[in-house]
């Protein structure tokens, strides 16, 4: 390399800059004394095996190398918004018919435990039948009248009605449910209705505690025990 400077200084007279590249080519760059001086030199030498060249390039002392740079653009990062809390209002016209739905299924499901409850009481009165019949008897055991009969049903359902005109605290109603109280001939005999047109009572001494159907002992109201 020191002998490619030194020709190279010879031939232009002036001082040479010497710049190795990676690939193994040798760019010298001598720099004239005058504009007028044009002279370019190229010489080989060999390095393991192959084959490198030397390029003198000569320029002008005013001359300016200037070097291309990428240009770089920028982007502002997004804004970021608010997240706006909703309205829980309960003004709200949907939150209002939510509530009103809230309540008319709370409503539906005391009716249904209410209806439960009658159904149960009639499938107690079922337990009934056989037992015998005794003037103002309260109990299976000694035997009931048909007030007894009643209150001794409702009792086990949990609860408790008057011994006589039970009624009273109960709401008429026209479509009796199982366990609904029938109350026949004005008050002159009471039962518990079990559906399919069918009741159970303790009718008199002779008969017992037994399944009848409501017509075979007069005229019949029947009573809903709740709402």
């Amino acid at each position: 390399m020191s002998k490619a400077v030194s020709a190279n200084a010879g031939t232009v007279g002036r001082q040479a800059a010497v710049v190795a590249a990676a690939s193994g080519l040798i760019l010298s760059m001598g720099l004239p004394a005058t504009a007028a001086d044009t002279t370019a030199g190229v010489s080989a030498s060999t390095e393991s095996g192959s084959a490198q060249t030397a390029l003198a390039v000569t320029a002008a002392p005013t001359a300016t190398v200037s070097f291309e740079r990428p240009v770089v653009k920028t982007t502002a990062a997004p804004k970021v918004e608010a997240v706006r809390t909703q309205s829980t209002d309960s003004a709200n016209p949907a939150a209002a018919t939510q509530g009103g739905s809230t309540a008319a299924k709370t409503a539906e499901t005391v009716s249904a435990v209410s209806s439960a409850a009658t159904s149960g009481i009639a499938a107690i009165a079922y337990t009934g039948i056989g037992h015998s019949y005794v003037w103002g008897g309260t109990s299976p055991v000694t035997g009931w009248d048909c007030s007894g009969f009643v209150q001794w049903v409702y009792a086990q359902a949990g609860i408790s009605i008057p011994r006589t005109n039970a009624w009273s605290i109960m709401t008429p109603t026209s479509t009796p449910q199982p366990g609904d109280l029938v109350v026949q001939n004005g008050g002159a005999h009471v039962g518990i209705y079990v559906g399919n047109g069918m009741m159970i009572s303790a009718l008199n001494p002779s008969q017992g505690t037994l399944l009848h159907s409501p017509a075979a002992t007069g005229s019949s109201s029947y009573y809903h025990y709740g709402n």
